[in-house]
């Protein structure tokens, strides 16, 4: 056989394996809803693996390997995961809602949370993005500069709240 048809079967083998999902470098804070979360998540996952698992030589093996490299990267933030409970302050913490009008008194309110717990449709903001960078540590009436792709905005704080 010649090596190149050799060649051709490992990166034909190569080609069905999941790329790995990459891990964040920032600090994996999340809030105690989030790692609730990323268990859920965990055991989900699991609960898929055994399934593809016990279906053996019917298993389809390019999910199978989807669901061990979601595992991987699960468990991995699972494991790296602190916990930020929010506590009252005065100061924006992860955790905290947070109220803020911009320079148009257009009114937003959303929540600081770790990556895996964010969701900006439903008001979850990644601490660690523009918007949550801007936010974090201000108290009620400092102005901030969100810097955005669009262009920045200035926007004011109004409310800090634990719920």
């Amino acid at each position: 056989m010649s090596r190149a048809f050799v060649n051709e079967d490992t990166a034909a083998a190569q080609a069905d394996q999941p790329v790995e999902r990459q891990i964040s470098a920032q600090p994996n804070y999340v809030t105690p809803t989030g790692l609730a979360q990323l268990q859920a998540r965990v055991a989900e996952l699991q609960a898929l693996h055994a399934q593809q698992s016990a279906r053996s030589d019917q298993a389809d093996k390019q999910r199978l390997a989807d669901i061990e490299r979601d595992l991987r990267y699960f468990n991995q933030r699972l494991q790296s995961a602190q916990v930020v409970a929010p506590n009252a302050s005065e100061q924006v913490l992860i955790g905290h809602w947070v109220t803020f009008v911009d320079e148009e008194d257009h009114e937003r309110r959303v929540q600081l949370v770790g990556e895996d717990q964010a969701d900006a449709a439903n008001g979850l903001v990644n601490w660690g993005s523009p918007l949550g960078r801007a936010l974090l540590g201000t108290r009620i009436g400092d102005e901030v500069i969100w810097e955005r792709p669009a262009g920045n905005l200035a926007i004011e704080v109004v409310a800090i709240d634990l719920d």
